[in-house]
């Protein structure tokens, strides 16, 4: 009856699900959808590299609804993937986001017009519609047009701004001159649209001195003053980073990853694939630090546009990179 008994419990207890995972719990708010973008951290979950650095990860896709610095404020995420110039804007009216890491260290920002349209060089914008992203995303075209001395409130000697969908319709439909897109994203788009890189007039936000620093990694101020949170932090970007350079060696296998994390089953693996080749690109999974002068011209921009209206203080520590080496 005992070895019955005992037989049963050993049983239950191979039956019963497996220990949960007990690490530090942290949530990361993405900028945007489950796409490859981010393709790094939903390897390094796949891949159990949090679990390596005792995380227990939560990663929450984005959409055209949520704002990360409203998120994080709101205590509805740890940390965010956000823009630097959001970022500041946020921190410039009272949300203390610190940038503590700094995955993304080119822009995949470009501007394109038809060849066969009115766009042919800067000079030509004026007078003519130019399709923007909003929630953030605009801040870097109104840098450059502040740059080039062009107004943004329409008339002859300026530009009309179309607040464009996140995808290429605005071109196709001729709603606009010019259109924004990713190189990483919308560019495919277009392509596949046929609006092939010949058929195109591309202005290069990288190339001509108007990058503004993209895809960064921030946690609020007076979490990070907590030296546990901190330590958490210098584990969370070590395994992100870890996940990145497999996401970068092994991209058909991130695309993958990042498909079998998307619970909306509007992206496509030739899509992913290609996104994760171009994010390859942009990405340096090695070294995941703020660059200063990259820094310095985000925000001079921001400045001079009056975007932010006085210069940030404490916005960005290298004291968790700095833990890495």
């Amino acid at each position: 009856m005992k070895k019955f008994v005992l037989g049963m419990l050993v049983g239950a207890m191979a039956l019963g699900s497996a220990p949960t995972f007990a690490g530090d719990a942290v949530t990361l708010q993405l900028k945007w959808v489950t796409q490859a973008q981010f393709a790094g951290y939903y390897v390094a979950k796949d891949k159990g590299f949090y679990n390596d650095e005792d995380i227990d990860i939560t990663i929450k896709a984005g959409g055209p609804d949520v704002a990360p610095e409203q998120v994080i404020a709101g205590g509805g995420a740890d940390v965010i993937v956000d823009w630097m110039a959001g970022a500041l804007a946020a921190r410039d009216k009272g949300v203390p986001l610190v940038n503590i890491a700094q995955p993304y260290k080119k822009s995949g920002l470009l501007m394109i017009c038809p060849k066969d349209g009115p766009v042919q060089t800067t000079d030509d914008f004026k007078g003519h519609t130019l399709g923007v992203w909003f929630f953030g995303n605009e801040y870097p075209f109104y840098a450059w047009m502040n740059k080039l001395g062009i107004p943004t409130d329409g008339g002859p000697d300026g530009v009309n701004v179309l607040k464009q969908s996140f995808d290429v319709e605005p071109l196709i439909q001729k709603q606009a001159d010019c259109i924004s897109v990713m190189t990483y994203n919308e560019l495919g788009q277009a392509r596949d649209a046929g609006f092939t890189a010949d058929k195109l007039v591309i202005f290069n936000y990288t190339d001509l001195g108007n990058d503004l620093l993209e895809d960064g990694l921030y946690a609020m101020q007076d979490r990070l003053e907590d030296p546990a949170f901190a330590d958490t932090m210098v584990r969370f970007v070590r395994a992100s980073m870890k996940g990145w350079q497999y996401a970068i060696d092994n991209p058909d296998e991130a695309a993958q990853i990042v498909l079998d994390n998307d619970e909306s089953g509007a992206q496509t693996i030739e899509h992913q694939t290609y996104m994760m080749e171009e994010v390859a690109k942009l990405v340096d999974a090695s070294d995941p630090a703020l660059n200063a002068a990259a820094y310095d011209r985000t925000e001079k921009a921001l400045l001079d546009q009056k975007i932010i209206e006085k210069k940030p203080e404490g916005a960005f520590t290298t004291a968790i990179t700095d833990a890495l080496k």
